[in-house]
């Protein structure tokens, strides 16, 4: 009875709704939002560096990241090569292209992750310090950046201070009117998945580098605020919907209060990531136990009492994780290929674990058809679906 209840709540939202073709339109929709799986794509925002600057910085990163390698104790050094398991250049890193934030949307993609640096006064990150250099070495036209937007405050979206700073949004804000508008000509498509990185990296390898703005309770406050500027708190699905009468977000996650994919549809949940460790997330938790108020969920280890959104990146190593923390009613991010290194040969080894894990989300630098390797490696669900029972609930 349950089943075929679902399906015909599903034909009468399909009815209500003038849904995306593949966009879940035949998934129960009593379906809870943990059982679903996605694909997204990770650097969402990102423009490839200026060729010129990737010959400049590439022996100077890989030289540094040798010398931190080799002198990393055995325990960083071993989860280091877990999160970067792959022999690969700087160059090669990089060696991915994304569409802007609405034809990944259009293309079935319903993740997407931002990197956030705060810039409260706005120009901070205005004069990135490897143009600069190339500059004095005479470059008169290297690749745009979009400096009326660098100059306005507020929280800008690239990966790396001075070196990957293009972005099709730098301007957090516009990245979220971009989702939002797609959202709103997009009525009842399943729930995005944003996840956002709290930046708090330098990249020292030139004179006069920028130093990054960190990270502290009014900078996550002002975070919070711009997002609900731009989506209203009835678009928004927050720790609070999940934990509902529960004492902590963990025990309503463990006893499986997410909600329904009829309730979830045409929202969007934001997952926040920071640097690893309390550091990280004490500011984002401060005044705000298992998250109360907050907009984001945070990635957390399994147990905490905040604890609903977890990262296990890389699904060879962790499928048994993975498996256990879907299991358990967390949601899960991990990725089908890491710093470019399937694509380039061809391997989807590690996507097929990705998706086979019951991961919730499948974060993909190559979506579609095409790569800079020439290779025929790209990662979607099957059919070309932009949503699925996570295989974890179908064995």
């Amino acid at each position: 009875m349950r089943i075929m209840m679902g399906a015909f709540a599903a034909f009468a939202l399909a009815a209500t709704f003038p849904l995306h073709a593949s966009d879940g339109k035949d998934l129960p929709a009593d379906l809870p939002l943990n059982r679903l799986q996605v694909v997204g794509t990770h650097n969402s925002y990102s423009l490839p560096l200026d060729p010129r600057l990737t010959d400049l910085v590439a022996p100077l990163i890989n030289a540094q990241m040798q010398r931190l390698t080799t002198h990393m104790p055995p325990k960083a050094a071993e989860l280091f090569r877990e999160e970067h398991p792959n022999e690969v250049t700087f160059s090669e890193v990089l060696n991915y292209r994304h569409d802007d934030l609405r034809s990944q949307l259009d293309l079935g993609l319903r993740s997407l992750e931002l990197d956030v640096h705060p810039d409260p006064e706005g120009g901070h990150y205005l004069a990135p310090a490897g143009y600069r250099l190339l500059k004095e070495r005479g470059a008169t036209d290297l690749a745009p950046i979009d400096t009326a937007a660098l100059a306005q405050p507020g929280y800008k979206v690239f990966h790396m201070p001075d070196v990957d700073f293009r972005s099709h949004c730098p301007l957090f804000r516009t990245c979220l009117e971009q989702i939002r508008a797609w959202s709103d000509a997009n009525p009842g498509h399943v729930p995005l998945f944003i996840l956002i990185e709290a930046k708090v990296q330098a990249a020292p390898i030139f004179a006069g580098a920028t130093a990054p703005i960190p990270f502290d309770k009014q900078r996550f406050d002002e975070l919070d605020g711009e997002i609900l500027s731009v989506f209203s708190r009835d678009r928004i699905i927050t720790p609070d919907d999940v934990r509902g009468d529960f004492p902590t977000l963990n025990a309503a996650v463990r006893a499986g209060h997410w909600p329904t994919l009829a309730k979830a549809r045409g929202k969007v949940l934001f997952l926040m990531l920071t640097a690893s460790g309390d550091a990280g997330t004490r500011p984002y938790l401060e005044e705000h136990p298992s998250l109360s108020g907050r907009v984001a969920f945070l990635r957390a280890q399994p147990g905490e009492d905040h604890a609903a959104f977890l990262m296990y990146d890389n699904a060879l190593m962790r499928s048994q994780e993975i498996a256990r923390a879907v299991a358990e009613g967390y949601l899960v991010r991990t990725r089908s290929d890491i710093e470019t290194y399937e694509a380039k040969v061809n391997d989807r080894t590690r996507a097929d674990a990705a998706l086979a894990s019951g991961a919730q989300i499948v974060s993909t630098d190559f979506p579609k058809p095409g790569n800079v390797y020439g290779t025929a490696y790209t990662v979607g669900l099957p059919g070309g679906a932009s949503a699925r029972v996570s295989p974890a609930f179908t064995r």
